[in-house]
């Protein structure tokens, strides 16, 4: 049965558009250790550490976004959603600076765009369960759509359906999406028919 999708919001990096940071790179050089969480270690530090590596983290995400291209299919998808009248928004983890350059630099038109300065960062639901309420939407009835663990669990935090991009291949965290898909065009049929 198709679900009942009234609004869509995309994270941004490996979703929409492209992205290539060296997150094993940016660990090393803010002393987090691997597989932990970067930006939860850097908001850890103390103030002055917290900035520097911050810092950091913000110049690796400027260096990725000048070469950002989209996604196959993605604009398709947004143009689509665009043409239904179902809103759109993108909430990433990404810095404002870093997605501003992204969006403009690719012509993105999205409806609204929420970065970790403007809420806690995902998997916290806080920034999807906002757009829900602007949108006067049940969170049932929006689909989160991403391509990592963070999102899949923010949609679920939300109670929001959890669409999953398999940029890679299938992951062992795909069993906690309502829907995967690898192709554009399969998300595209089943949040519109």
């Amino acid at each position: 049965m198709k679900p009942n999708i009234q609004g869509v919001i995309f994270d941004l990096d490996d979703t929409l558009l492209t992205a290539n940071i060296d997150f094993a790179a940016i660990r090393e050089a803010i002393g987090c250790e691997p597989g932990k969480d970067i930006l939860a270690y850097a908001a850890s530090l103390d103030s002055t550490k917290s900035q520097w590596a911050y810092e950091i983290i913000r110049e690796y995400e400027l260096h990725d976004a000048k070469d950002a291209q989209w996604i196959p299919g993605a604009k398709d998808m947004l143009d689509a959603l665009h043409a239904a009248n179902i809103p759109t928004a993108i909430v990433t983890r990404n810095s404002q600076e870093a997605v501003q350059i992204k969006l403009s630099n690719n012509q993105v038109n999205i409806d609204r765009v929420i970065t970790r300065e403007h809420a806690p960062p995902k998997p916290d639901p806080t920034a999807l369960l906002l757009l829900a309420q602007e949108w006067q939407l049940n969170p049932k009835n929006v689909a989160y759509v991403g391509d990592f663990l963070y999102d899949i669990l923010a949609a679920n935090n939300a109670n929001m359906h959890a669409c999953l991009y398999l940029k890679r291949g299938w992951v062992d965290y795909a069993e906690k999406a309502d829907f995967t898909f690898e192709d554009y065009t399969e998300l595209q049929r089943y949040v519109l028919g």
